[in-house]
């Protein structure tokens, strides 16, 4: 069963940063992956992709802001996702959670992010 643990997540002002990860329990060589997040009372949605040879895609409001990378193999054995999130706006409130793509795996406990003054 694949783990996932995401983590860097906080409270943070109006255009400010945050770098989250994900650290998955094995390689992920092969795999495409992905960074979700979900907002109280809304459904979880797709918000940056990576494939296997490191394309991307966003979700339109996070265009030029977010930056999804990858490493396939971290510290000899498990995988990462990274996302760096730079002018960060009160809208971008949610719970991050990664994952493949399309989502299969069992979901992380994932990590708050709180933009806020």
């Amino acid at each position: 069963q694949v783990q996932l643990v995401e983590s860097g997540g906080g409270l943070v002002q109006p255009g400010g940063s945050l770098r989250l990860s994900c650290t998955i329990s094995g390689t992920i060589f092969g795999i495409n992956m992905a960074w979700y997040r979900q907002a109280p009372g809304k459904q979880r949605e797709l918000v940056a992709r990576i494939t296997t040879g490191s394309s991307t895609n966003y979700l339109d409001s996070v265009k030029g802001r977010f930056t999804i990378s990858r490493d396939n193999v971290k510290d000899n054995v498990k995988g990462a996702v990274y996302l760096q999130m730079d002018s960060l706006k009160p809208e971008d409130t949610a719970v991050y959670y990664c994952n493949n793509y399309p989502s299969s795996w069992f979901w992380g406990q994932g990590t708050q992010v709180t933009v806020s003054s």
